[in-house]
């Protein structure tokens, strides 16, 4: 309680530099794999992508990212155990934070596409086992988390799968593949909103002054996803297709039809992931804040201060202008060769099973989800299309980002304790 006492402010700021970093990791690695899609596929250049991120991840970590949030990420710790030593909860919580955004940008410079949820999962877990003991982890909700490692790639992959095979026999494998474009693609848009809608929706839209009940939020997702489909439709036809484009390369008219729906699929995709993912640089951040503040009180919740997720904003937008190229190379391209249409498949597959997970409550890294959905796409090719040499390299970053950010993690909690002390 002294550390608090003496110290509160130097924790504050020494947390928002560590948060910060940890918001630029997400930026380098979570933003830049949900981007490379888009990038891989060349319906956005990379600085196109980057200025839809600016925009879209910003205004979803601002907007939507809430004005309360758990401090302890997915409750893996009993914030109980730390009542009498709230010191430790705050000195782990920076360790954790700075061990977590050192892993991501060690995994960002060598285009890993790794968990930042794990990562900062891993950190949290290794602080409160040298801290207090194994007691204070939740050791179920462990396990459901090391469970989605298998569980949610698995599920995007399966969407992704039969969504390119439905693409395939509407579109591709038809004897007028442009027109039939022209015309499913509208309804293709409908999913893609809706599916997005409803993850926004579901994270919650609180702070901006919508209190929606799940009824509420069903029809105005539905709503806004006829909008887009109607306004994509209109584009569509408006559009100047060459049939000459499609000797230079095969379906490359149908291929600008998606190329549309990539775009929108990308800003969609940026503002659900900034309003979802920015917690996980906010909470442990809201977490130290919040004790400090209130002289070593510990709270399930905290209400989080007008700049923190400003902050958050920020460091992720730059993570991704400076180290995300990378990261979107490898997702983009690395894993298998992919089109507008097959990006298309595996953004949407991904959004669907973050919905899927907001509704089951199933621990779910978005990282591993869209990799997933990328692997089905390739194997809708037969599994000479996938690159398994980058594969095993991504699952091999998937198994050490735990004890990785628990290992960096301790380290950094004992020198802390050593420099506070």
């Amino acid at each position: 309680m002294d550390i608090i006492a003496n110290y509160g402010t130097t924790l504050v700021l020494v947390a928002a530099l560590f948060g910060f970093l940890m918001a630029w990791g997400i930026g380098a690695n979570d933003v830049a794999n949900a981007m490379g899609t888009s990038v891989g596929t060349k319906s956005l250049t990379i600085r196109q992508a980057i200025i839809i991120a600016m925009i879209f991840e910003f205004a979803g970590a601002y907007l939507a990212g809430g004005e309360v949030t758990a401090t302890i990420r997915n409750g893996i710790i009993d914030s109980n155990a730390f009542v009498d030593s709230p010191d430790l909860l705050v000195l782990g919580m920076i360790a954790s934070l700075l061990a977590a955004g050192a892993w991501l940008i060690l995994a960002s410079y060598f285009g890993w596409p790794v968990s930042t949820t794990h990562s900062i999962i891993g950190a949290i877990v290794g602080f409160a086992v040298v801290s207090i003991g194994p007691e204070a982890v939740q050791w179920s909700k462990f396990g459901g988390i090391v469970g989605s490692w298998i569980i949610t790639p698995a599920i995007s992959g399966v969407i992704a799968y039969f969504m390119f095979i439905s693409v395939q026999k509407l579109i591709f494998n038809t004897d007028d593949p442009l027109n039939n474009a022209k015309r499913y693609v509208p309804f293709y848009m409908f999913l893609t909103a809706l599916v997005i809608c409803l993850v926004t929706i579901k994270k919650g839209l609180t702070h901006v002054g919508l209190h929606l009940s799940d009824g509420e939020g069903i029809l105005l997702s539905i709503a806004i996803s006829i909008a887009v489909a109607f306004a994509g439709w209109i584009y569509i036809r408006g559009q100047k297709y060459n049939p000459q484009d499609d000797s230079k390369m095969h379906f490359a008219n149908v291929e600008k039809v998606f190329g549309i729906l990539m775009v929108i699929t990308a800003c969609a995709m940026a503002f659900a992931h900034g309003s979802n993912d920015v917690a996980n640089a906010i909470g442990p951040l809201s977490a130290v804040a919040s004790i400090v503040a209130s002289g070593g009180e510990i709270s399930s919740q905290a209400a989080i201060a007008w700049w923190i997720l400003p902050l958050g904003g920020i460091g992720i937008v730059i993570g991704l202008a400076t180290m995300g190229e990378k990261v979107m190379a490898t997702v983009g391209t690395g894993i298998t060769h992919l089109t507008p249409s097959r990006g298309f498949a595996a953004q949407l597959a991904t959004a669907a099973t973050v919905v899927i997970a907001s509704g089951t409550g199933l621990p779910i890294s978005t990282t591993q989800t869209l990799v997933g959905a990328v692997m089905g796409v390739g194997l809708a090719r037969g599994i000479a299309a996938l690159n398994l040499g980058v594969l095993r390299n991504i699952v091999v970053s998937w198994i050490i980002t735990l004890p990785a950010g628990a290992i960096l993690a301790i380290a950094i909690f004992y020198v802390l304790q050593a420099c506070f002390s």
